[in-house]
């Protein structure tokens, strides 16, 4: 996880302990503590919730984004590596028929 993701999380799960604290320390009837504190911790999860499923599109978009990237240059090194090797046929073809050309001459005077 990044650093933001932890400050996040981090925030959250202080702001959920602050006020369950502040929900006990209270004066109120227990059952509306009790209530409360429910309420805060549901508040909590909810914002956990929507904070992680936050992260996760985040990290899907990355990866997505990265993949694109990869392949794009993955095509681009095929792509080059073929005009390559192209080339070094080309050549080694030349190559042959100057080899195939002084053979040639050196059976002529044999």
């Amino acid at each position: 996880m990044s650093k933001s993701s932890n400050t996040i999380l981090g925030l959250l799960a202080g702001t959920a302990i602050g006020a369950t604290l502040g929900v006990l320390f209270a004066p109120d009837k227990g059952v509306n503590t009790r209530q409360k504190i429910a309420d805060e911790a549901n508040n909590a999860k909810d914002k956990i919730v929507e904070k992680a499923s936050e992260v996760k599109e985040k990290v899907a978009s990355t990866y997505t984004d990265k993949k694109e990237t990869l392949d794009s240059q993955l095509e681009s090194v095929v792509s080059n590596m073929s005009h390559k090797t192209e080339d070094v046929i080309t050549t080694l073809e030349k190559k042959l028929k100057d080899l195939k050309e002084k053979n040639k001459k050196l059976q002529k005077t044999a």
